[in-house]
C-alpha cells in the first residue's frame, strides 16, 4: 500500500468527484482513478459506490474515512518529529492561521504571550481555511488559529483534536460610504431590491460560518454574487470602492468604520455576527516544544 493511495482517498472524499480531486492531486483523471482501483484492491473491497452521478461511500468505505486521515496525519506528523528530533529547526513552534487572523491577530498575540513565556522560534504559515485544514491533517503545523462560529462545519470537530478559545471576533456587513455619507448598499435591500454581494468562496472559513449563521438565523435578504473570493482583505477594497456588500471581521475593518474612512456599515447589528478566535491542536501528543507551549497557555492534559 502507498501513502499516495491515502492521500487519494482523503481528497476523493473531500471533493466526491473524480474530475476534480483529480485536478486537486495535479494528475489526470484516468491516472487518478487507477490509485483509487489500487488502494480498493489493497483493501479487498469497493470503497465507492459509482453508480450515481454523484460518486459516494460504500459501508467499508465510511468505516476506512472514519481512520485514513488520522493515518495520514499520525504518519506526517511522526516524520515532522523525527527530524524534530535531528535538528535544531526542531525547537520551533509551528502555526497555520487564516489569513485575516494572521494579518490582525497573530502578530499582537504573540507579542503578549512574549510577555510572559519565552516562545523561541516560531514558524507562522497564512493561508485559507481549507488549506489550513490539510496542513493540520498531515502534520505540518502543530496548532492552527482560525476563526469559529458552532453552526458551521469544520474537519476538527472530532475527538482527535481538541480546541482552546483565544479570543472573540464579530463578523458586520459592510459597504462604501456614499458622498452624503450613507452606505451605497444597504441589507436587507432597498425595498426588496437585490444586493450585490462580495461573497466568500468555498475554501474560506468565514464563508462556511456565513452561510450556516444565515440559514439559522433565517433572515430575508436578496443577495446576488458579483465576486467572489477566498481574501478577506480583497472583499474589504471591492467594498470600499462600491462593488457590494461584503460581511468581513470587525478586528480588520474597525479602524476604517471609527475614523470615517471609506467604509460602513451596510446593516444594523441584527445582521452582525459574533464568532470567536479558536486555537485547534490534535490530541495526540506532540514534541515537547509543543506540549509546553500548550501548558503555558493553560490547556488540558492529554493522553
Amino acid at each position: 500500500m502507498e501513502l499516495s493511495w491515502l492521500e487519494d482517498f482523503t481528497a476523493l472524499i473531500e471533493c466526491l468527484n473524480f474530475s476534480r480531486a483529480a485536478e486537486r492531486r495535479n494528475m489526470t483523471q484516468p491516472a487518478f482513478s487507477r490509485r483509487v482501483r489500487a488502494l480498493e484492491e489493497w483493501v479487498g473491497t469497493p470503497l465507492f459506490d459509482r453508480g450515481t452521478h454523484r460518486i459516494s461511500l460504500t459501508p467499508a468505505g465510511e468505516e476506512f474515512r472514519a481512520i485514513a486521515p488520522d493515518i495520514l496525519r499520525r504518519l506526517y506528523q511522526g516524520r515532522q518529529q523525527a527530524l524534530d528530533a535531528s535538528q535544531a529547526a526542531g525547537s520551533a513552534l509551528r502555526f497555520a492561521a487564516t489569513h485575516a487572523l494572521s494579518l490582525t491577530f497573530f502578530p499582537a498575540w504573540m507579542r503578549k504571550l512574549e510577555e510572559k513565556i519565552q516562545l523561541g522560534q516560531v514558524e507562522l504559515v497564512a493561508d485559507n481555511m481549507m488549506a489550513c485544514e490539510r496542513i493540520m491533517l498531515e502534520g505540518q503545523a502543530q496548532f492552527l488559529i482560525c476563526h469559529h462560529h458552532p453552526a458551521a462545519s469544520n474537519r476538527f470537530a472530532t475527538q482527535d483534536f481538541v480546541s482552546l478559545p483565544l479570543g472573540e471576533d464579530m463578523l458586520v456587513p459592510i459597504a462604501g460610504r456614499g458622498e452624503n455619507g450613507t452606505p451605497l448598499h444597504v441589507l436587507p435591500g432597498r425595498a426588496g431590491a437585490p444586493v450585490p454581494h462580495l461573497a466568500y468562496d468555498g475554501k474560506s472559513g468565514i464563508g462556511r460560518i456565513i452561510a450556516a449563521a444565515r440559514a439559522q438565523e433565517g433572515q430575508p435578504c436578496w443577495l446576488t454574487p458579483v465576486f467572489t473570493s477566498h481574501l478577506g482583505i480583497v472583499l474589504k477594497t471591492l467594498a470600499a470602492d462600491g462593488r457590494g456588500i461584503a460581511w468581513s471581521p470587525l478586528s480588520l475593518v474597525k479602524d476604517d468604520l471609527a475614523h470615517g474612512g471609506r467604509l460602513m456599515r451596510a446593516g444594523d447589528p441584527s445582521w452582525d455576527i459574533p464568532i470567536e478566535i479558536r486555537l485547534f491542536r490534535p490530541r495526540a501528543r506532540q514534541n515537547r516544544k509543543a506540549e509546553d507551549f500548550w501548558a503555558a497557555l493553560g490547556g488540558p492534559t492529554l493522553s
